[in-house]
């Protein structure tokens, strides 16, 4: 919700299950009220109405509480004729620690509606997701937080070049799904900054799979001096994933030694 007009209106009767977080919208004639359900762990309740004042009716859940995560914030659209829901775990905290804080790991899954307007339910985020509703352009600029998985990274921004990929570490990986090499292509670009440098392993499929290409990435002269890098690449086409495997010299025990930053790739 961006706006509203009016005065406020109060629910009557609290919806059962309710928590925090609403996500309210309307779809073929149905009014939604979509929402964390009452913690802890949360899952994702919602209701339905004829009317965006109610009365609201609670439906269930679209995900239950599940302790695989704290907490769990709903947000729903339609996009290219199927629906989606998103929400939230810890996944990529715990990778690296046992200890609980709040470092959310954004989830997407996507979501059926019955003929009578419910919603079926999901029994939690799926290891896959679901599967991809188009195809990546490589052969323009892409930003390099464009991202469907990571492991070791950060973000950060500047005025110079806008939001960019840092905090990148020896073995620290990018990946993205169904990247479409159509036309085929011999050369990777990659916009960098670096005041130490590394490599970047260009890989389809896996992070054991075909090896494409390997950037050399140089000091550029200062973590935001940006330059662009190139590396000749085996042929490839048609749609695969791609991992991006970031390499360099190991930080002493103990430490984090960033290798260099990362703005945007191409290929040609």
């Amino acid at each position: 919700m961006i706006s509203y007009t009016g005065s406020v209106h109060k629910i009557q009767k609290r919806i059962t299950d309710y928590q925090e977080g609403p996500w309210f919208y309307k779809r073929k004639g149905h009014y939604y009220l979509a929402f964390a359900s009452s913690c802890c762990p949360e899952g994702i309740g919602y209701a339905m109405s004829d009317k965006p004042t109610g009365p609201w009716v609670y439906k269930g859940a679209i995900m239950d509480h599940n302790p695989l995560s704290n907490g769990n914030h709903p947000g729903i659209i339609d996009y290219k004729g199927k629906s989606y829901v998103f929400g939230f775990d810890y996944a990529l905290l715990k990778q690296t620690t046992t200890q609980h804080f709040e470092r959310r790991s954004v989830c997407l899954d996507e979501m059926h509606y019955n003929e009578d307007g419910t919603i079926q339910q999901l029994p939690f985020w799926s290891e896959a997701g679901p599967a991809p509703a188009g195809a990546l352009n490589p052969f323009i600029w892409q930003e390099a937080e464009t991202i469907a998985w990571s492991k070791n990274i950060g973000t950060a921004s500047s005025p110079q070049t806008g939001m960019y990929v840092t905090d990148i570490e020896n073995g620290s990986y990018i990946k993205l799904r169904n990247v479409d090499f159509q036309k085929g292509c011999r050369r990777f670009e990659a916009r960098v900054a670096s005041a130490a440098g590394g490599t970047i392993e260009l890989r389809l499929d896996s992070l054991t799979g075909k090896l494409i290409g390997k950037c050399n990435i140089i000091n550029t002269g200062g973590p935001l001096k940006w330059k662009t890098s190139a590396c000749k690449l085996t042929s490839v086409s048609g749609k695969h994933d791609l991992f991006f495997i970031f390499k360099g010299a190991k930080a002493a025990a103990g430490n984090k030694r960033t290798l260099f930053n990362f703005d945007k790739w191409r290929f040609q």
